[in-house]
């Protein structure tokens, strides 16, 4: 499969980088730096584009079959660039080949499955969704976004993501979060961006994933 890869640069777009090249995939990482992508391989395509300009992302979404975004904010400075290149990449994927995107997201801004314990859901979650407010009202404003487009979109939103090995291991709901799943490895959760891309179940739908 030819992917566009945004967010290349960041720890989990590295890791669906080096998977998708793993899996035998041709890749155009979508990068603001490409001095922070230490990766090398003949399948690579390494490019430098404005992420927030449709027709900066046409000539890198042309030919391919889908795209993968792991972008998000780094920091309170970012806040908002989700939505703001998610409508870019909309806007670009909708006037050209590429039809089928997975996008990064987060827990929060799903629904609270049942089985999570009272302290969950009562303290734990309302206090990371008041801290991390300004960047989960980005993340719902990204999801409107990709939901109202004409792509074969996925959502994918994992819980704490932690630098662990990859397991292999993760559970998954579609439609819905993972109950009393507060982390996954970024490993994992870039096995489970790729895993989707040829998923028809995850076709226009959130998908919760978890260790």
């Amino acid at each position: 499969m030819k992917l566009t890869v945004f967010g290349a640069t960041g720890r989990t777009g590295r890791e669906v980088v080096r998977q998708a090249l793993d899996a035998g995939h041709q890749v155009t990482a979508v990068v603001r730096d490409p001095a922070r992508l230490p990766i090398s391989h003949g399948a690579l395509e390494v490019i430098t584009a404005e992420v927030t300009s449709p027709d900066a992302l046409r000539p890198v979404l042309a030919g391919r079959d889908a795209a993968i975004s792991a972008l998000g904010p780094n920091g309170r400075k970012d806040v908002g660039i989700a939505s703001r290149a998610l409508t870019s990449i909309v806007r670009a994927m909708e006037g050209g080949d590429a039809r089928r995107l997975v996008t990064l997201s987060a827990v929060p801004v799903g629904p609270i499955p049942d089985g999570e314990p009272l302290i969950y859901r009562a303290v734990v979650l309302p206090l990371i969704q008041r801290v991390f407010r300004d960047g989960y009202a980005d993340l719902r404003a990204m999801e409107d976004e990709v939901r109202r487009s004409s792509l074969e979109w996925t959502v994918v939103r994992p819980p704490r993501l932690t630098d662990r090995p990859p397991t292999g291991k993760y559970r998954r709901v579609v439609g819905g979060n993972v109950a009393r799943g507060h982390t996954i490895s970024r490993a994992d959760l870039a096995h489970a961006l790729l895993d989707c891309l040829d998923d028809p179940a995850t076709v226009k739908q959130a998908v919760g994933v978890a260790n």
